[in-house]
């Protein structure tokens, strides 16, 4: 069962080669004062209040559900009795389960308004506690259904015409049986959950905690303490030798942890090798790949359609190196600027009428119910002291969703309430038309939304654009957004695979071998006109993704779904939009590729893939005869 999702959907940049990471908001050192969370006017700020109006009826929901707990032990051991038995149990799981997403929803939503609250951290806490507690409860539940006679299981499906609501769910849990152990063997497997986690946390601990990225000094003299951010800022500056001397200490920083991260990495690999066995899979990727039934295929063909086409990313960086006009282009010179100056600031609600406007190609209704959204609540618009960084999603079964953002004016923001309200209407007619347990969007499906909206707005705002400057921001935004978020994340998935088939072969894993291993892939990714530095190879070592088997491929496969469905939009075929709002109504009550089908893609070829692959050339394309005046 799905026990309170925690997920935030929440937007990530994809930075390239070192790091994934949330939007950060504004620096602590950068000047003008940070207003306090009631110096903003309401009509900005999300309304928690619509989940509990009072922190007492918070209080009043969490003894409900810390007092039922106890409810499910009639059902243990029985679940095979009758279909109604098993019914009960299972709308018993879902209506607590609603329950604890409710507490944990607006528990954090209200630390996030202002985190140095400590009647929100305690909020927090506590029904974390108390929703392991729920986990703990129902956790016979699963392995219960198994032991069932798919002949009886049949059988109760179709005595109890309520039970068939839980049809595919039951379906999908037979699907995997036989990955399934016996009892025993189950509860060693989950004795070994804390060993497993291990590589993970002392990644983060070295990451988060320990890992210092070091100082440098600008051309004036000062001293530069580097922090993820600034050194970003700093990448994406105009001062090469600043760049190139934040690069060499940040990588410097990173060799006295190569072994350990290298030793992490291994282990990792080791623990999703023994769980892949262990449950009798033939490798890892058809371990990961068989939770939403994805085809082999799906992975495979992604892939290979890239590594059959790399020539527009070629093209980019050839392109960048001759406009920087440098003998030698850099890892460090990928994100300098090259393009002329052009700044435009926009106010919120600017921000929200070009937003409408730029997705007008979705229809009246979805343009009625986006904007009725924006007035209604769901959006946390601006920074205050305290405030939770980045953006995200979020939202329960019976709430309306909720957006935070740290809005400051830039095309960046623009698309950022375009993606985040993406998440949100999805989930908003997910909620309306799908039970709760098939309510939420695997993470396969989960970017579409989100990504299309980005792209129908993007269309709109390139045919609108009123100087050569504004197209060339707009394209290099849309350049680096296929690049970070399709590109990179294949070329992460494709280390990902060669890492894990050696394991699987039985072969050791060392420092070099990763190194060599990723250094290969991202020069062949990026082409001869690309000089991969000394220690540029780190990036295999320093990734958060890695240690979450086989995930950082969907973002890839989202984003080229998004593509596809955003120009069948765009050219005005209303049966194409009319398929594009069931999918966005739709949530897990059918596999994902087959969610996808009916929108109108299917991922088990390259069409789509190689489709998203063309649109970045022929943008690359634009660029350079704008950049040379040859339009």
């Amino acid at each position: 069962m799905r026990i309170t999702v925690l997920l935030r959907l929440r937007l990530i940049v994809p930075a390239l080669v070192i790091w994934a990471f949330t939007v950060a908001s504004v620096l602590a050192d950068e000047s003008g004062g940070v207003p306090q969370r009631e110096d903003i006017d309401d009509k900005y700020k999300w309304r928690v209040e619509d989940i509990y109006e009072t922190p007492a009826d918070w209080e009043e929901d969490f003894g409900l559900l810390k007092s039922s707990l106890g409810s499910f032990e009639q059902y243990q051991g029985h679940l095979g009795d009758s279909p109604e038995v098993l019914l009960d149990c299972l709308r018993l799981s879902d209506s607590l389960d609603i329950i604890a997403g409710n507490l944990y929803v607006y528990a954090y939503l209200k630390l996030d308004e202002d985190n140095r609250r400590s009647e929100f951290q305690e909020l927090g806490g506590r029904i974390s506690a108390l929703s392991a507690e729920l986990e703990q409860a129902v956790a016979f539940i699963e392995p219960e259904i198994l032991t069932l006679d798919p002949a009886v299981l049949e059988s109760n499906l179709e005595q109890n015409q309520k039970l068939a609501l839980y049809r595919f769910y039951l379906e999908d849990q037979m699907r995997r049986r036989e990955h399934i152990l016996s009892a025993k063997e189950e509860a060693i497997l989950a004795l070994a959950g804390p060993l497993a986690a291990s590589p993970l946390r002392i990644f983060t601990m070295i990451d988060d905690a320990d890992h210092k990225l070091g100082t440098i000094v600008d051309s004036t003299g000062n001293t530069i303490e580097l922090t993820r951010g600034r050194y970003y800022r700093i990448l994406e500056g105009s001062d090469r030798e600043l760049r190139r001397q934040a690069n060499d200490t940040v990588q410097q920083s990173w060799l006295q942890y190569i072994n350990t991260l290298s030793a992490t990495l291994g282990a990792s690999l080791q623990q999703d090798l023994f769980f892949t066995k262990a449950r009798g899979y033939n490798s890892c990727l058809e371990s990961s790949l068989d939770q939403y039934n994805i085809p082999l295929s799906v992975f495979h063909s992604l892939i290979a359609t890239v590594n059959e086409n790399l020539e527009p990313l070629h093209k980019l960086t050839s392109l960048r190196k001759r406009i920087l006009g440098y003998d030698t282009l850099f890892t460090f010179d990928l994100s300098a600027p090259f393009l002329p100056e052009f700044e435009r600031e926009y106010t919120y609600e600017e921000t929200r009428a070009i937003v409408l406007d730029g997705l007008k190609p979705l229809g009246q209704s979805y343009l009625d119910d986006f904007e009725m959204g924006l007035n209604s609540g769901w959006v946390d618009a601006f920074e205050n002291e305290g405030k939770g960084s980045g953006a995200y999603s979020w939202g329960t079964y019976t709430s309306h969703p909720y957006v935070l953002m740290n809005f400051n004016g830039t095309l960046d923001n623009l698309f950022t309430l375009a993606h985040e309200m993406g998440h949100a209407m999805n989930s908003f007619y997910s909620n309306r038309s799908e039970p709760y347990i098939y309510n939420d969007q695997s993470l396969f499906t989960a970017e579409v939304a989100s990504t299309c909206n980005e792209a129908i707005l993007m269309k709109y705002l390139l045919a609108n654009a009123e100087s050569k400057e504004e197209k060339m921001v707009l394209l290099n935004h849309y350049i680096k957004q296929i690049d970070g978020t399709f590109f990179t994340q294949v070329m992460f998935s494709e280390f990902e695979l060669a890492v894990h088939s050696r394991i699987e072969a039985g072969e050791a894993v060392s420092v070099d071998y990763f190194r060599q291993t990723y250094r290969d892939i991202f020069q062949k990714y990026y082409g001869p006109d690309l000089y991969i530095g000394e220690n540029n190879d780190l990036g295999c070592l320093k990734l958060y993704h890695y240690y979450r088997q086989y995930y950082v491929y969907q973002y890839s496969t989202s984003y080229a779904a998004a593509q596809a469905l955003s120009q069948q939009i765009m050219s005005g075929d209303q049966e194409a939009l009319e398929r594009y709002m069931r999918f966005l109504a739709t949530g897990s009550s059918k596999y994902p590729v087959d969610i996808l089908k009916v929108a109108g893609v299917d991922m088990t070829g390259p069409e789509t893939v190689r489709r998203t692959i063309e649109l970045f050339g022929e943008l690359v394309d634009e660029m350079e005869r704008l950049l040379l005046d040859e339009s």
